[in-house]
């Protein structure tokens, strides 16, 4: 048992949440950071006891091409102000833990522009794969090199080259002793060579007890990240889908499937999130704004490590737009948001279920076991040492109630409503009120909350955002990518909900040799070898239209 299991986490974007430009000019930095310090009272008044911040190193542009990963951006301010920021937060009792971007490097890193200068007699050729002095790029370089998710942009690192390893692994160490961080949130981890990643797993065991290591990975069978070599955990990406679309389409079958296809893979301990910088806000993506409090409810209940992504918190919005993530990593002012714990009926939810997690190790160690299951209603336990925490939610404009089997204690109280009720013959009965979750705790085991509105009530900013709700699901790859503001590729603006039948797959390529269609046909082929393949399944694959993801999730199948 570390911390990081016993972790509800806040994310923070810091150039978007403290209003930096887009671009940096690498000038005279700029103390930011420092007005982040009031909300880390803030994190942890809504019970998060740990924070993911990032990226936080000098770049150019959105973060995610880092120019020097030794310096704080400038537009952020100084290396002196992230320490004072990281103790301040370890102060408060907050985990934290950065971005690291450790899959490519931006063109103004030190050895790309060594390459620039000194081609093929630079002793960094080999820091970067396929670099081609026969070729050129659109930045008219005099030669090419293989980069991340088709930008040039980004430049892929030679990750199996020793002196790449060891300066990485070194970066680690600078983190570890100039900043104490407690972990690293691994960006684009689905792509990193995993003799690279095992590298990083023994960095992290030596610098600091308890380090976490987590990964950005979307598709695929994630115990291949998760397990004592590699990784500690990986963003829940299915799950992600799963809490939305099945709420918007009222079928609880999909999350409790989901839960089931996650259960498979082994006893991991995912980073689960609603959303985050690269998708949309949950509060815009929800149809009936109302679902906003049983989604949450599974968040904080379900197995894996809940995460908030900042702002959320308060219920805002945030549309995901062709060109530009903009809009869901905004400029906010803690002080707009004075007093929501107690007024805002979102952020009291929030409040309240961290609270109630923090005070019920179940939830973060118990077992997970089904209950009862219908397109509106769900339910499961989460069972630790004798202790049964039975978890109910509605996606119903209509009041439910369930009948359900309990441990042995004699009462039950609703965390969040003070309800009680009484076991009889093993089993309770209870209400649970249109569109709301309820976490019942064994009365006198558990300690009691001061029950809190769960209703999200429709304001007219919730009701423009339902009428104009897009008619499909976000593109899942596209929203995780870390570089959305990068320009389009021929790739990027197919539709994402082809109807056209799928290339037949060519058995003597390499998945790294297929090309889009065939990688979707393949994973597809594969899915109908383990079951019947649904149209959200064949959607989903669809939708992906990333080479790279499409290779990892092939390969993810065993």
């Amino acid at each position: 048992m570390s911390w990081y299991n016993e972790a509800t986490f806040y994310h923070i974007y810091p150039l978007g949440l403290t209003g930096a430009p887009k671009e940096n000019d690498y000038g005279t930095p700029v103390h930011r950071l420092n007005t982040l310090l009031p909300w880390i009272d803030h994190i942890k008044e809504i019970g998060c006891t740990a924070l993911y911040i990032g990226p936080l190193f000098e770049s150019v542009g959105h973060g995610y091409e880092t120019t020097d990963y030794k310096k704080l951006d400038s537009r952020l301010g100084t290396n002196e102000d992230l320490t004072n920021f990281v103790k301040a937060c370890h102060d408060k009792g907050i985990r934290v833990i950065f971005d690291g971007v450790f899959n490519h490097t931006g063109r103004d890193f030190f050895a790309f522009k060594d390459i620039q200068k000194n081609r093929e007699n630079s002793p960094y050729v080999n820091w970067y794969c396929n670099v081609n002095f026969g070729g050129n790029t659109e930045y008219n370089d005099g030669f090419s090199y293989e980069n991340w998710g088709g930008y040039n942009l980004l430049v892929k690192l030679n990750q199996r080259n020793p002196e790449v390893q060891n300066y990485i692994c070194d970066v680690i160490r600078f983190w570890v002793s100039e900043f104490d961080i407690d972990g690293i949130r691994l960006d684009a981890a689905d792509v990193l060579d995993f003799d690279f990643m095992r590298v990083l797993r023994h960095t992290a065991d030596e610098v600091k007890k308890d380090f976490w290591l987590m990964g950005e990975v979307i598709h695929g069978d994630y115990s291949r990240w998760v397990n004592g070599q590699t990784l500690h955990s990986v963003t829940n990406y299915a799950l992600h889908k799963a809490l939305y679309s099945g709420h918007n389409d009222h079928n609880y079958f999909e999350i409790a499937h989901t839960v089931k296809y996650l259960q498979n893979m082994g006893d991991l301990d995912l980073y689960n999130f609603v959303d985050n910088h690269d998708v949309e806000r949950i509060h815009t993506k929800l149809q009936n704004k109302a679902h906003f409090a049983p989604v949450h409810v599974l968040l904080y209940t379900l197995p894996g490590v809940p995460s908030i992504y900042y702002g959320s918190e308060f219920g805002i919005d945030g549309k995901k737009e062709k060109f530009s993530d903009a809009s869901l990593r905004p400029a906010l002012d803690l002080k707009d948001y004075a007093d929501a714990v107690t007024k805002n009926p979102c952020t009291a939810l929030i409040a309240a279920l961290g609270k109630v997690r923090q005070g019920t190790p179940a939830l973060s160690y118990g077992s997970y076991s089904e209950l009862a299951l219908t397109n509106r209603q769900f339910a499961f336990a989460r069972d630790l040492d004798g202790v049964r925490v039975i978890v109910t939610v509605n996606n119903d404009d209509s009041e439910a109630e369930m009948n359900l089997p309990t441990g042995s204690a004699d009462e039950y109280v609703g965390a969040l409503t003070g309800k009680k009720v009484r076991v009889e013959y093993g089993r309770i009965r209870v209400s649970i009120a249109a569109n709301s979750g309820e976490i019942w705790l064994p009365a006198g085991d558990m300690p009691e909350y001061k029950p809190v509105q769960v209703e999200v009530p429709e304001t007219a900013a919730a009701k423009e955002n339902e009428s104009n709700a897009p008619e499909t699901e976000e593109n899942q790859a596209a929203e995780a990518g870390s570089v959305a503001e990068a320009p389009s590729t021929p790739e990027a603006e197919a539709s994402s909900s082809q109807e056209t039948a799928a290339e037949v797959p060519n058995p003597d390529k390499t998945p790294e040799e297929m090309t889009v269609g065939e990688l979707q046909a393949a994973i597809l082929a594969k899915m109908a070898g383990n079951g019947p393949v649904t149209d959200q399944m064949k959607k989903t694959v669809y939708d992906n239209i990333w080479h790279d993801s499409l290779v990892n999730w092939l390969k993810s199948f065993r």
